[in-house]
């Protein structure tokens, strides 16, 4: 075999590995992609059951989130509004993923939320875009950052 076609099945053969890294099938047999929609999901979950213990294992220590009324929360603002019952409704839907290495993603979606907002009691926008950042700190996926947009029709 020469020097090139030896260059040609190995370019080939990473060629169709590299596709299926994104693909590749996480512990239970969901691919990476689902376990992190999942988790997403289960962090909203986590809010309006008041699971603490779960979102304290969840979120990254440095956890930041910007929600939909533009102001910056802590990884404490997040679990105290968790305990205060503040979201009493969460629905998921049309996820998408970003992967952006091997040790961070993007899990963004649209969501029906019911939940308390800023220091009167407002409610916050009931529909959402939400986007997660995700991160891998050793064998864990944790929550690093989330970003809360509301929807709102196009003028």
């Amino acid at each position: 075999m020469t020097m090139r076609s030896m260059f040609m099945v190995l370019a080939l053969g990473f060629a169709a590995v590299i596709p299926g890294l994104a693909q590749a099938p996480a512990p239970g047999g969901a691919t990476l992609e689902q376990a992190l929609i999942a988790k997403s999901k289960a962090a909203g979950e986590a809010q309006v059951r008041k699971d603490l213990s779960f979102l304290k294992s969840t979120l990254t220590d440095d956890f930041v989130q910007v929600r939909s009324e533009g102001k910056m929360h802590d990884r404490k603002d997040f679990i105290d509004d968790a305990e205060d019952g503040s979201v009493t409704e969460f629905s998921l839907y049309k996820p998408r993923v970003l992967m952006i290495d091997e040790n961070a993603a993007m899990v963004t979606y649209d969501c029906i939320i019911k939940m308390t907002e800023g220091d009167a009691p407002n409610l916050a926008p009931r529909y959402q875009r939400i986007s997660d950042l995700w991160v891998k700190q050793g064998e864990q996926w944790r929550l690093k950052f989330q970003q809360a947009t509301a929807s709102r029709p196009v003028d």
